[in-house]
């Protein structure tokens, strides 16, 4: 079969011949009918990643962790838990039955590939970390990103009062302020700006952050919270740490969070059978989601013969979907 190979961490997928994948009792095979190109599985094949070894064990392989596929019947299914050195950058894919989920009817594939992922990435943690109340104030740190986007939506739907977003693409922030943020911060500007549009948007602070960004960026925000007087916090502030597409590291200065209320955490939740309830809840909300229309993403799709110029382009505000 074809499929995109890896033969090198850090190196560029090649569209190339590699056997099929063989099956054991309980799988199922499934026929490739959309897959995400995003940051994830780039920084994975990058080798850069604590798990690139992980799903890398040995190379060459296929890249990407899941997909959606179609079953001989015709019926769409998303998928993960491929066995290495496959991945779901390929034609066909054999994975345990348990980890192909049905999709509903009526959901096109591309967008059963991309909008899950993406949604999931805002909506546990609005609802299950940071417990979001009706009314309350949230800042979407990197909102141009697809996933800032969705979290835009996402917060109002289930009843901010008031979001935020911030960017570095003013066009993009537009679109932004479209989806339904009240209100657009420009991250290319000094610091010293920056910090005052933090301020000035917080009104009377922000209840939830969510951070696709951390580096400099949240430097900066979290820079906001150093307190200009001895006391105590008059409310708390959810800070959950989504992703670091503006880098890894950051300086935290122990004044922002002795006295200020900021709670950091990260957006995942404890492994228990009340998060594996949590996040089937959630994905059943997220088609819910899309096929009444509240959820969709513009998406450039890409044939998997054409690997290679895929992974070279950047998309801002759209996810690139690989397809048969």
């Amino acid at each position: 079969m074809k499929a995109a190979v890896l033969h090198r961490l850090g190196g560029v997928p090649r569209y190339e011949d590699f056997p099929d994948p063989v099956s054991v009792d309980g799988d199922v095979s499934v026929r490739l009918e959309a897959v995400t190109l995003d940051y994830a599985v780039k920084v994975l094949a990058a080798g850069t990643h604590f798990a690139s070894r992980q799903f890398y064990p040995q190379l060459p392989a296929i890249v990407g962790h899941g997909g959606v596929g179609s079953r001989e019947d015709g019926s769409l299914v998303s998928f993960h838990g491929i066995r290495p050195p496959y991945g779901s950058f390929a034609e066909r894919v054999t994975v345990p039955a348990a980890f192909a989920t049905p999709i509903p009817p009526g959901v096109d594939a591309a967008q059963a590939a991309v909008i899950p992922s993406a949604a999931s990435s805002s909506l546990l943690p609005l609802r299950h970390v940071a417990k979001l109340q009706a009314g309350e104030t949230v800042l979407v740190n990197g909102a141009t990103s697809v996933s800032g986007m969705l979290a835009v939506k996402i917060a109002k739907s289930l009843g901010a009062g008031r979001v935020v977003g911030t960017g570095r693409d003013r066009e993009s922030g537009e679109r932004v302020k479209e989806l339904g943020a009240d209100a657009f911060i420009d991250l290319n500007q000094p610091d010293e700006k920056l910090a005052e549009a933090f301020r000035a948007e917080a009104g009377e602070g922000y209840d939830v952050i969510l951070d696709y960004l951390w580096g400099h960026p949240a430097e900066v925000l979290i820079g906001t919270f150093v307190p200009s007087r001895i006391g105590f916090a008059g409310k708390k502030t959810r800070y959950i740490v989504i992703g670091m597409l503006a880098g890894r590291h950051m300086q935290l200065p122990a004044e922002s969070v002795i006295t200020s209320g900021l709670e950091i955490r990260g957006f995942g939740v404890p492994n228990s059978p009340e998060t594996l309830g949590n996040m089937a809840e959630g994905t059943a909300q997220v088609w819910d989601m899309i096929q009444h229309g509240t959820l969709s993403m513009d998406i450039v799709r890409i044939p998997l013969k054409e690997i290679g110029r895929a992974w070279e382009l950047e998309e801002h505000g759209r996810r690139i979907v690989i397809v048969p």
